[in-house]
């Protein structure tokens, strides 16, 4: 028999979670008890006690009840810790799992349906974490008291067990039959939220061209059409669940009206004791009709929601079948980069954000990349560093491409500074370490003073100051020049600064990127300031008009743009 994705996914991460899950089980029998005594002692209380004129003992038999009730309540309280030790770890695993092959498909796909991996991560792995934990909450506690009931119904009178058995049977076969559609329908309600996020994601990182062809109207119908789609899949989905109607009459309300009409002749042709209806009803109400009724709620809602998006979460997890490509690891010769006739789009659908780019790099080259806001600067930084791919030409390092290195040699080999720089809780040693984690104290100290980060050294009290998440009270400049201080310390030959100065005034900004060029290899900047291009032995200019290469001096002989931008920048 085929295991089915969702179900392969949930065993997957679950292991190593037996030891949580037995004794999760074993209290929840516990829990049980207190329903499978109810009945049986309820229909003794009244049939040997108060109907027999003895209070006593009907009270003695409604103290056991309670003393088993107060049992089942230490074991509901024992529950919560197992709950926790089976739910979250599994929603870490998930979400790391999710995330990889995320990150991996975007890449693959120069960043295609990221608004569904961004679903997936935030909402539906956080979904199933909420959903198996309300189900093993809640749905293991009904379930567990369903059972209980029946079999205290089979022990105080197997006839109407039989019988009570047989409608919820019928009943169970009902919901079944119409489970089939339930679960299509509800994934073509997480289809179309995914649907959502890829049209909102192509409309914003098209926004620029939107604008310029004045399709913000066509643009906002492509979105609205995902939302309506989702509005009449969640329609077609709510109404599937008018199943729960006759499911609750043929296994809750039907059995209980039967017993309660049947009830007098029953128990004048002796087949049933008073105590004994009494039982039985205590069974239907307590146990069996919480049950049903979460069947057909939240088994019609939060299993069903479980089951869909833990089988989409294994459909992205698996990922598309690659043939594996058996290659040999190519280590770069030099640290020179070249990129020949690079053509990168965001999507199919947008337009080409570099267009035919070629370029080579030698090793130990100061680069400034310049030019008008929206030419491509930072996408020509993601793709020289290899976090995105072009759909045609090739950029290599050292004449190897940069899919055939080995990812840790290319990120080893290439460090990259974004604008908003990175800072992560801990200590301010191991944020500038964290490229290079044996460096010596005489290496931090020069990469410290290298960048003008001294002064912030001073002021936090030294390398083993406490960073808190996010980097507290730290300036946005002091951010970027410990990003800075730890692209220094790197032993990366290439270093690439995706306008990583634009917070620092400019005798800052001048000292930081002197310092990264001075320190050896390969420095390329994605230039905030038209200075950092005077600094520069290349300068890259991106226009709509082409690409220009040439010397500082050169660029404002031959292009009127860059002799504008830097009329600008000086006036």
């Amino acid at each position: 028999m085929k295991v089915p994705p969702a179900a392969r996914l949930l065993r997957h991460h679950l292991r190593g979670r037996g030891p949580a899950l037995r004794r999760l089980a074993a209290w929840s029998v516990l829990e049980g008890v207190p329903v499978l005594a109810a009945g049986l002692l309820l229909a003794r209380a009244l049939d040997h006690g108060f109907l027999a004129g003895r209070p006593a003992v009907g009270l003695s038999w409604l103290a056991a009840l309670a003393v088993l009730y107060a049992c089942g309540a230490v074991a509901t309280r024992c529950v919560y810790p197992q709950l926790a030790a089976t739910v979250e770890p599994l929603r870490d695993s998930l979400v790391t799992d999710v995330v990889t092959a995320t990150l991996h498909r975007t890449g693959d796909t120069a960043g295609e349906r990221a608004g569904a991996g961004v679903s997936q991560v935030t909402e539906q792995a956080e979904a199933v974490r909420a959903l198996l934990g309300t189900a093993l909450r809640n749905v293991r506690q009904l379930l567990t008291a369903g059972i209980a009931a029946l079999i205290g119904l089979a022990l105080l009178s197997p006839p109407l067990a039989l019988a009570i058995a047989l409608s919820v049977a019928l009943a169970l076969s009902v919901f079944a039959a119409f489970l089939g559609v339930q679960v299509r329908r509800y994934r073509a309600v997480v289809r179309h939220a995914e649907r959502i996020g890829e049209s909102g994601a192509a409309v914003v990182e098209g926004v620029r061209d939107v604008v310029a062809c004045a399709a913000e109207d066509r643009a906002a119908r492509t979105v609205a059409a995902s939302i309506d789609a989702q509005a009449a899949a969640l329609r077609a989905f709510a109404r599937s669940r008018l199943v729960r109607l006759p499911v609750l009459v043929l296994g809750v309300h039907l059995p209980l009206l039967a017993l309660l009409a049947l009830s007098p002749a029953l128990i004048e042709n002796g087949r049933l004791t008073t105590g004994e209806v009494a039982g039985a009803a205590g069974y239907l109400v307590t146990g069996l009709q919480p049950g049903i009724v979460l069947l057909v709620d939240a088994g019609g809602t939060l299993l069903l929601s479980l089951a869909v998006i833990l089988g989409r979460l294994a459909e992205i997890a698996a990922g598309p079948a690659r043939e594996p490509r058996a290659r040999p690891a190519l280590v770069p010769a030099s640290s020179d980069i070249e990129l020949d006739h690079v053509t990168f789009a965001y999507s199919r659908r947008a337009a080409p954000v570099l267009t035919g780019l070629s370029l080579h790099v030698p090793e130990g080259t100061h680069l400034a990349v310049v030019g008008p806001s929206g030419t491509g600067k930072s996408t020509l930084a993601n793709v020289l560093t290899g976090l995105v791919r072009p759909q045609q030409g090739a950029v290599t390092l050292g004449k190897v491409p940069l899919p055939d290195i080995d990812t840790a040699r290319l990120r080893a080999a290439v460090t990259l500074i974004p604008q908003e720089s990175y800072v992560f809780a801990g200590t301010l040693r191991e944020n500038l370490t964290y490229l290079r984690p044996r460096a010596t104290a005489a290496q931090l100290d020069e990469a410290a003073c290298a960048v003008g980060l001294d002064e912030t050294l001073r002021r936090l009290g030294g390398y083993d100051a406490d960073v808190p998440p996010g980097g507290g009270t730290l300036s946005h400049g002091e951010r970027q020049l410990i990003a800075l201080a730890r692209a220094h310390l790197s032993a990366a030959p290439v270093v690439v600064l995706d306008e990583a100065t634009c917070h620092l005034h400019p005798a800052a900004e001048a000292r930081a990127e002197e310092a990264l060029a001075a320190r050896g290899g390969t420095l390329i900047v994605i230039a905030h300031r038209i200075s950092s291009a005077q600094r520069a032995h290349r300068v890259l200019l991106l226009d709509a008009s082409g690409p220009i290469v040439g010397t500082h001096r050169t660029l404002l002989e031959l292009s009127p743009l860059y002799a504008e931008l830097v009329g600008h920048w000086q006036s």
